[in-house]
């Protein structure tokens, strides 16, 4: 993906706290509990903290008896969402069918991790980088070099990580799926760490940037060590998770200076960055790559003299998600993924406007533009909560989303009445933040979505929320930077894609909890509550910080020349802590009482 916009971190950070809104109501001065890695013990009636029995009893009761308790139990209520996904397994599906139920859960939850990735990659990123060029904060060139890393840790990681970050904050504002965020933040930094930098070493052997890979790994274990003494104590204070946020500010001040250090070292004082390797994978080579992706049409097939193109024409085109040309030089695997994302694009390309700098016409499609000017406001005021704002009628005559509605059409008309086809209007930057939201919205929908029918799958399989999150989230969030990375490796950049590893996650962790357990506070109660009663838990945390002391010692050992040897002994280190994670969960492993 190309570097990401220049919205301010705190900005974006301020918005995924509207996004998710607030959790719901403690007694003042009563630290919010979340329960981390619950596991029902075996014959025991697990409570939910005075909530009544716990929804996971609902397998241990009669088939007869499923819906009356799903829909009587104040536990088997599903905060957020458009789906109440145990009611329909259990009331909606007769218990005979429930293998079939699970199936279309299992199939629809892969349907949103590509919702996420689609929206992430296609929507959220152009939008930030757009944001970036209309802000000029890389039009300076003496500014640029020092810019060019904050780039890739601060706006290039947003992007990166909004699928990521999403999901935890939106598992941290419920106590009963706290354990989604720490299972997904923890289990995808292992396998980012092992499996994917293995992979790295494993398709194209190279000699690793030292001061960078050292530089990450030891901010990556600061973070895993702080972590892993709030789970110790059992609670996080406001001055903690604000010390989270903190890090990573000063995680960003430190590459910002050691690039700056470095460059004076070389000599190049403030001259922009050339072919110097990248610390983030954000350098020039990928931008190049990502460029030429910016529209499915080649510039072979641009017409040599200019045609006025037709309204209507405009729109038809700029709607299709599929070109045709490409659709026939691709395999057929591409061409069955390609089948499953398009009803996917199309609904965000009518929602989402796109400003891409990298076109003579940044991407101003006037009659979609002016369309989205309708659609936008309308999707964030229907997404919003679960659509409560946007149902919510004025005075108890006229619903919000109407009004809405007949604003968004008076501004769409007067877009298109004073506009052109030709050349996109002054305030076209707008469309760059009206997408950026909007975005936003759908990913933060989707990872709502995901969170409950996780939790659902858990209740149905008696699963524990962390390893859910260890596997399904961690995987299904992680899958989109393992194939990138592994590509920029084939490619010949194995240290960008190294470096990402270490880097990126980074993001995830720090503004993941950080942000997710600041987003639960009140002027009433600024202590969270963290519960990780279960063993898995703190085999996660320790799984993690073992492998990255792992890499800390063995990478310098071998001079930083990383090989197959080091990428097949993360991959099977990887393996052996899966078994262990798995075996802790089933009980085969497990603490004898005393």
């Amino acid at each position: 993906m190309r570097p990401a916009g220049a919205l301010s971190l705190a900005g974006a950070l301020s918005l995924a706290g509207v996004l998710v809104g607030d959790s719901r109501a403690q007694p003042a001065g009563t630290p919010l509990s979340l329960d981390l890695g619950r596991t029902v013990p075996p014959g025991g009636d697990a409570l939910s903290h005075g909530r009544g029995p716990d929804c996971w009893e609902v397998r241990k009761r009669n088939s007869s008896e499923w819906c009356r308790f799903v829909r009587s139990n104040p536990d088997c209520r599903l905060d957020g969402g458009f789906l109440d996904y145990l009611e329909g397994v259990f009331c909606v599906f007769p218990p005979r069918l429930l293998p079939l139920a699970v199936t279309l859960y299992a199939l629809w939850l892969l349907y949103l991790f590509i919702i996420l990735g689609v929206t992430a990659e296609k929507f959220f990123c152009p939008n930030l980088s757009a944001i970036s060029t209309n802000l000029k904060l890389s039009h300076n060139v003496a500014v640029f070099s020092l810019m060019f890393p904050l780039h890739g840790v601060t706006f290039l990681a947003f992007g990166n990580g909004a699928p990521d970050v999403f999901s935890a904050v939106v598992a941290f504002s419920d106590p009963r799926t706290a354990g989604l965020a720490i299972g997904a933040i923890f289990g995808a930094g292992v396998f980012v760490t092992t499996v994917v930098a293995g992979g790295i070493a494993l398709v194209k052997p190279f000699t690793a940037a030292s001061r960078p890979f050292l530089r990450d790994v030891i901010f990556y274990m600061v973070a895993v060590f702080l972590t892993f003494m709030i789970l110790y104590f059992g609670r996080i204070t406001l001055g903690e998770a604000l010390g989270y946020l903190g890090l990573y500010v000063f995680y960003v001040f430190t590459v910002v200076l050691c690039t700056w250090i470095h460059r004076r070292q070389r000599g190049d004082g403030l001259a922009p960055p050339a072919t110097w390797e990248p610390e983030m994978p954000t350098d020039a080579e990928e931008q190049e790559s990502s460029g030429t992706n910016s529209g499915d049409y080649g510039e072979e097939y641009q017409p040599l003299l200019p045609s006025r193109e037709t309204s209507l024409r405009i729109l038809t085109t700029a709607l299709s998600p599929l070109d045709y040309r490409k659709w026939r030089r691709k395999p057929w695997y591409w061409r069955l993924f390609k089948v499953f994302k398009v009803p996917v694009e199309l609904v965000l390309l009518l929602t989402v406007p796109v400003v891409d700098p990298d076109k003579d016409d940044l991407n101003w499609k006037r009659p979609l533009n002016c369309l989205h000017v309708l659609t936008s406001p309308l999707l964030c005021i229907l997404t919003l909560k679960s659509g409560a704002y946007g149902l919510y009628q004025i005075q108890g005559i006229f619903p919000v989303w109407g009004l809405v509605t007949l604003v968004g059409s008076f501004l769409a008309i007067i877009t298109f009445i004073t506009t052109s086809n030709e050349e996109p209007p002054k305030y076209h930057c707008v469309f760059a933040f009206l997408g950026f939201l909007a975005s936003a919205m759908w990913i933060n929908a989707a990872a709502t979505e995901l969170v409950n029918i996780l939790r659902t799958l858990g209740i149905i399989f008696q699963l524990s929320n962390t390893v859910l999150g260890l596997t399904l989230l961690a995987w299904g969030n992680s899958i989109g930077d393992t194939f990138s990375d592994l590509t920029m490796a084939r490619q010949g950049y194995p240290r960008m894609a190294f470096s990402a590893c270490f880097g990126g996650i980074i993001f995830n962790i720090l503004v993941g909890v950080g942000l997710g357990c600041l987003l639960q506070m009140t002027s009433s109660q600024l202590v969270v509550k963290l519960e990780p009663d279960s063993l898995l838990v703190w085999i996660l945390a320790g799984a993690l910080g073992l492998s990255l002391v792992f890499s800390f010692v063995s990478v310098p050992a071998q001079c930083f020349q990383l090989g197959k040897a080091y990428g097949v002994c993360l991959i099977l280190y990887y393996l052996a802590f899966l078994c262990v994670a798995l075996l802790t969960e089933f009980r085969v492993i497990h603490l004898s009482a005393v």
